[in-house]
């Protein structure tokens, strides 16, 4: 599977806003897009002097490219979720932004056990993580209400994971995910619901529109 090797700050300022792609460093005085905040690129900076008026298919598109960037999903892969998303009764978009909340790598860093996704998707590589008892190494492992995340035992003697109940305990855990910090495991309570994902600013609405074309 290919990746982007490429910077990921970046991409916060292509699409022009910050999409938390390097965890505690987004939030420190070392963020590139608080820094340079115009997108990238020999006339990047000029750009952001001059009203651009974006094209509807300009605004989906970005929308899109948002979404991958947050998720880290490549672009056949996201296509995929939107093909199962659009099969699902309910509202497109909400289906499509449950699949990717659902997905294991996402749901590691919910539950505080990554500081980004990037991180939280090289742990779930490495094989550090336990589903229903089940050695899971698959970061786009979708998951079910229900299904238990723990951090498997060999891993725990890691020095990663001793200190990881303490970094994680100042994380906030969303109402619809429970996490154990004394056994280093968690799950999904239930799907999240729109106003349960607040944090995701996105208009998932423009996504639909741009693959409804």
């Amino acid at each position: 599977m290919s990746k982007r090797i490429g910077p990921a700050c970046k991409q916060c300022r292509r699409e022009g806003d910050k999409l938390f792609l390097k965890g505690e460093r987004c939030l420190s005085n070392k963020c590139a897009f608080d820094r340079r905040g115009f997108a990238p690129g020999q006339h990047g900076k000029e750009a952001q002097f001059k009203r651009q008026r974006l094209s509807d298919y300009a605004r989906q598109l970005r929308e899109k490219q948002k979404a991958r960037r947050v998720y880290g999903v490549l672009e056949a892969q996201f296509r995929r979720y939107y093909a199962e998303a659009l099969k699902k009764r309910g509202m497109t978009g909400l289906n499509l932004l449950q699949l990717l909340e659902s997905r294991l790598d996402n749901m590691v860093y919910r539950m505080g056990f990554a500081e980004s996704r990037a991180k939280a998707r090289s742990l779930v590589t490495h094989g550090h993580f336990n589903v229903n008892g089940r050695r899971t190494d698959v970061p786009s492992y979708v998951l079910r209400p229900g299904d238990k995340i723990e951090v498997r035992a060999v891993s725990r003697t890691r020095t990663y994971f001793k200190g990881l109940a303490e970094s994680a305990e100042s994380r906030a855990v969303p109402t619809w995910i429970n996490r154990d910090l004394g056994s280093l495991s968690g799950g999904m309570a239930k799907l999240p619901e729109r106003h349960e994902l607040s944090d995701i600013r996105l208009n998932e609405q423009l996504i639909v529109e741009f693959y409804s074309r």
